[in-house]
């Protein structure tokens, strides 16, 4: 066959194409393929509340934000007791007296709020740094236990995470758990 570049030939090779392409889609689409995968749960709260190493990062959290609080309270006792001083004292003081210590009063509240925020950063960051490490302690020892159970893929299951649904028999987090606490004593 003698095939010539014109609108009759691209047309054929056109036709061809799409025969092959449906032959092909269409013997795929005949032959379901079923990919079998086996697949685990966690609740990583769960693995923060009952490991040691979980345990341990929440008491360091709660004692740095604990220590960071009474900061800030004997910051807020200090502008109290400025603030009792001024009331007491605002009847006898000059009027130049009392603006002098309006605006003294001003600059330890803008100073207050300042390091507020700077304390609240110095939280979130540690809370930030702290959960991180737990976080690779995690995926480390889920990633061991699911090598172990020939899983393919480990999903968290904690409220407000992607998993709407899962078996109970899916849930790894006891195994997870208990080798956590063998590998993180």
């Amino acid at each position: 066959m003698n095939w010539k570049w014109s609108w009759r030939g691209i047309s054929r090779i056109g036709w061809l194409a799409v025969g092959a392409l449906a032959y092909v889609v269409g013997g795929c689409a005949g032959t379901a393929v079923k990919i079998e995968s086996k697949v685990g749960v966690i609740n990583a709260q769960r693995l923060l509340n009952e490991t040691n190493v979980g345990k341990r990062a929440k008491d360091n959290l709660a004692s740095f934000s604990k220590n960071r609080q009474a900061l800030m309270e004997s910051e807020e006792r200090e502008l109290r007791r400025m603030e009792e001083d001024f009331s007491r004292q605002a009847s006898i003081l000059s009027p130049t007296g009392k603006r002098e210590r309006e605006e003294q009063f001003r600059r330890r509240m803008q100073e207050y709020q300042q390091k507020a925020a700077e304390l609240n950063r110095e939280v979130q960051e540690k809370q930030k740094d702290v959960l991180e490490g737990f976080r690779d302690k995690v995926e480390a020892v889920v990633a061991k236990v699911a090598k172990r159970l020939g899983l393919q893929v480990v999903v968290d299951r904690s409220k407000g995470g992607p998993t709407i649904y899962h078996e109970e028999g899916l849930d790894i987090s006891s195994q997870v758990i208990e080798e956590f606490n063998r590998e993180y004593p």
